[in-house]
């Protein structure tokens, strides 16, 4: 019965709006992460005709003392009525309560066929975007662990054809080598790895090609002086992609604030073997960028909370949220932007900070090109000298840049990087790559850049109090908070 239970409360965390079912599902044990996986996209499927089911055979009503929990109820009755097996959980109450209803809810579902005009069960099932069978199925082969020769190697023992993924002769066998990534594999998008022996052993991490492009483009060398920060890391797909790049070597700060996201993280990267990170269960926002160790990093990777309007083959639209008005949707973007570029200009107040890459699933202009524009014109940008990496530097092989009509200097969208959903054969996506010009070579220490940011504070005070006009008060200086070590 755990194992209804269990998928009953990640049904009460997407009803709280607490997470994705990707992500929440990654936060199950992984001896019964499948079992339950599937149980909870199953029901989601058909949750809106099983909630009519239930409701018209008064469920809830007549067993209120027994199915205390609507979603318990949901999973169990999608077991009884469309799975082969039935509920399978040993004799108790809640199953007898959900028994003793058995007829009247098998009637009830044939009633609703007849209603809606369908033939069969799966007729009444929710589908996803079209968009995402043009994807494959992306395996990111870690090479911390395996080579690509021998995953190559490993994959043809399997039955595998180094060919189309979309090859009709094979068979749905077919797989190839990305032409923009190394180490990264497409196979057809049906493939399931949930069994595969690599797979359980972390030698190939499931990823789709456009959330590759960010670690690509920041490329932080592989030495034992590197020092990198991932702002917002889990579920750890990107950043076990940059422990790989860098070999081991040097350090990787992977901040996460949600304790459950931590926890997956913190699996995830035990499994492909990343010895060179540090976690950190904080706000990256948080965080002193003249603290002891942090001061120190050169590369930063900002993948912040976005709308996700480029995921197409998420999960996601399993949960039948309803369209939101356009001022709601509005608003909402307006929102997520304002903390985008927040993330961003944090980043660039690292004193010794060279590169720093932000990206998004998203594909609205205001979270992409508008971002991009406010933080070149900000005041961090302006004192840390900070443009944009030419096209040759950002993945000069991509075809798709930015758009020129969504930020002030047209030429600045060819540093730019999209994706657009099904047609690139990814999600959609954008990449930019923020990085500071003329940067010497030498470190700056802690003092100067102590010095240099109470300059640039002791500026914005001067300029806020030249602002002031009339009889108002005028601007108290901040007062310079004790600041403390946050890694150690």
């Amino acid at each position: 019965m755990n194992f209804y239970f269990s998928a009953a409360q990640v049904l009460d965390r997407l009803d709280a709006k607490q997470g994705s079912i990707k992500g929440l599902i990654a936060t199950l044990p992984e001896k019964d992460r499948k079992r339950t996986s599937a149980l909870v996209i199953e029901t989601l499927k058909y949750k809106a005709p099983l909630n009519d089911v239930i409701h018209e055979a008064q469920l809830l009503k007549e067993e209120r003392k027994k199915l205390t929990s609507a979603n318990l109820t949901l999973v169990l009755v999608h077991d009884l009525l469309l799975s082969n097996g039935g509920i399978q959980a040993g004799d108790g109450p809640i199953k007898q309560a959900v028994l003793r209803h058995k007829t009247r809810l098998k009637a009830e579902l044939q009633k609703l066929k007849i209603k809606r005009g369908v033939a069969s069960d799966a007729e009444l099932a929710l589908f996803g975007d079209t968009r995402a069978s043009q994807i494959p199925r992306y395996a990111r082969v870690n090479t911390l662990i395996c080579s690509t020769e021998i995953a190559v190697e490993y994959f043809v023992s399997q039955g595998f054809k180094l060919s189309s993924p979309f090859d009709e002769k094979s068979n749905n066998k077919g797989f190839s080598k990305d032409e923009h990534i190394s180490d990264l594999l497409l196979f057809h998008p049906q493939i399931s790895f949930q069994d595969d022996a690599f797979y359980k052993a972390g030698k190939i991490i499931l990823q789709d090609k456009a959330s590759c492009f960010p670690a690509t483009v920041l490329n932080p060398p592989a030495t034992k002086d590197t020092a990198v920060i991932d702002a917002t890391a889990a579920p750890g797909n990107k950043t076990s992609h940059l422990s790989a790049l860098m070999q081991n070597k040097g350090k990787l700060f992977a901040f996460e604030k949600d304790k459950r996201r931590f926890n997956t993280l913190e699996m995830m990267l035990s499994k492909a073997k990343c010895k060179n990170v540090k976690l950190v269960n904080a706000d990256f926002l948080t965080t002193d960028p003249l603290d002891r160790d942090l001061s120190m990093v050169t590369h930063i990777l900002l993948d912040p909370s976005c709308s996700g309007s480029g995921i197409v083959n998420r999960l996601d639209y399993l949960l039948e949220q309803e369209q939101e008005s356009e001022s709601d949707q509005g608003e909402r973007l307006h929102k997520l932007a304002s903390f985008q570029l927040l993330m961003i200009k944090h980043g660039m107040k690292f004193p010794n900070v060279k590169k720093i890459v932000y990206s998004t699933c998203s594909v609205h202009a205001i979270e992409n090109e508008h971002v991009v524009a406010e933080a070149l014109k900000s005041d961090e940008a302006k004192h840390g000298n900070f443009k944009l990496a030419t096209a040759s530097e950002v993945l000069p092989q991509w075809p798709r840049r930015g758009l020129p009509q969504e930020i002030d200097d047209p030429r600045l969208a060819q540093s730019l990087v999209r994706c657009m959903p099904g047609d690139d054969k990814t999600n959609g996506f954008f990449v930019s790559c923020f990085i500071r010009n003329e940067v010497s070579d030498e470190p700056v220490l802690r003092n100067d850049a102590r010095k240099s940011k109470r300059r640039l504070e002791d500026k914005s005070d001067q300029l806020a109090a030249d602002a002031q006009t009339g009889d108002g008060p005028r601007k108290k200086k901040r007062k310079k908070k004790n600041r403390k070590t946050l890694v150690s």
